[in-house]
């Protein structure tokens, strides 16, 4: 029990650190394993921008967070950061099917799963229009927790470009 909680710590000590860096380190599957860099956009983040972006404190973040979707980080509500690629932006119309439509066009690896890895019920987004400074979020991961279940996410959260440093493939 003593090494779990050490190493329990040391994850947390080194998230820390690396994120008062500007160094991220990404233990989900969604993108590759290992450290990233957030670096500045110098812009209003665009469609096929990867980035790094605080989640809201809402209670389906905070279900996620139960359901260990994602971690504990320095975000508002303590929440870590996620890292996903902007796929629309503000007014963009968004449908959600078997899969997701963007303006009609649908988007590639984007099927939507009934059911998480432990079975339990996922909700989809009903869809609609992307609001004004809000952002639609993708990972190509088809276990990915993204907008295709919790919807835009306002762009307030942007943290900046994700950038690989040292990662690899699981």
């Amino acid at each position: 029990m003593a090494h779990v909680l050490i190493a329990a710590a040391s994850l947390v000590a080194l998230a820390t650190i690396t994120g008062l860096g500007g160094l991220r380190l990404n233990l989900t599957r969604s993108y590759p394993l290992g450290l990233w860099r957030i670096e500045p956009l110098g812009r209003p983040a665009q469609a096929g921008d990867r980035v790094f972006v605080c989640p809201p404190d809402t209670a389906a973040f905070r279900t996620a967070r139960e359901r260990f979707y994602l971690g504990l980080g320095l975000c508002p509500g303590w929440f870590s950061p996620l890292i996903k690629t902007v796929v629309a932006t503000e007014g963009q119309v968004i449908a959600i099917g078997a899969g997701v439509s963007i303006d009609g066009r649908p988007l590639p690896h984007s099927d939507v799963q009934p059911k998480d890895a432990a079975g339990r019920a996922l909700t989809p987004f009903a869809g609609g229009q992307v609001p004004a400074v809000f952002l639609f979020l993708h990972s190509d991961f088809a276990g990915s927790y993204d907008s295709r279940y919790f919807g835009p996410i306002p762009a307030s959260g942007l943290l900046g470009r994700a950038s690989p440093v040292l990662t690899f493939e699981p």
